[in-house]
């Protein structure tokens, strides 16, 4: 299937943004790593607000092999990647003090207000809408950044179990290499902030992003 860019919604224009906003989106193989817990050490120290997009992970896996298996469309499997994605959320949660889980933009905006780290949940807000692919073509990759930009985030920081080999990464080659999914390259052109790499061992150079709004010392830029 081929990429296919995420129509922009005229109704995000009128949405406020939120200062200093970063969403940080962690890959499902990062929870499921030993790093996981430093990872939300530095997420629940961050002096900027923060919305975590938790990936689908071993559940998102389980949907693809049981549509392999079983013959089922896109649209249901898009539905319960969605589903695995809002339960690694409640998992992410459940692990701080301080983070909660939340299902709509206002929801996610209350938590903010209240200086807690809002867990997106996205079932609710993203599985009946027209305007996203519902294929594989889309993924929590590109929903982080789909997200981003109806909360007018100020950036984004994709965090992957990967090993970091330069500073700049083509966003087509991540998409190629699997990296990333086949929208992203497309939804970072709409995105309008910047977005970050980061792999494992990193959570000293998102710490130190986090503490310096504008700063992209963590030098991990996707373009």
């Amino acid at each position: 299937m081929s990429a296919q860019a995420l129509p922009a919604d005229a109704a995000r224009r009128g949405l406020a943004p939120q200062p200093g906003l970063a969403v940080v989106k962690l890959g499902g193989s990062v929870v499921r790593s030993r790093g996981l817990s430093a990872w939300l050490d530095v997420i629940a120290a961050s002096p900027r607000p923060v919305v975590v997009v938790p990936g689908g992970g071993a559940l998102a896996d389980e949907v693809r092999a049981a549509q392999t298996k079983l013959g089922f469309g896109d649209g249901a499997a898009h539905r319960m990647a969605l589903l695995a994605m809002d339960q690694l959320a409640w998992a992410v949660a459940g692990l701080r003090s301080g983070f909660e889980v939340g299902d709509t933009e206002d929801a996610l905006r209350r938590t903010l207000s209240q200086g807690r780290v809002a867990v997106w949940a996205p079932y609710s807000l993203v599985s009946n809408r027209s305007d996203i692919p519902q294929s594989w073509t889309v993924t929590s990759d590109s929903l982080a950044l789909w997200l981003g930009r109806r909360l007018g985030a100020e950036c984004c920081y994709v965090i992957k179990s990967i090993e970091r080999s330069r500073a700049q990464f083509s966003a087509e080659q991540l998409s190629r290499d699997g990296v990333v999914d086949e929208a992203f390259p497309s939804m970072l052109k709409e995105a309008g902030f910047p977005v970050f790499l980061l792999g494992r061992g990193d959570q000293a150079a998102l710490a130190a992003s986090l503490s310096a709004p504008g700063d992209t010392a963590c030098g991990v830029t996707i373009d």
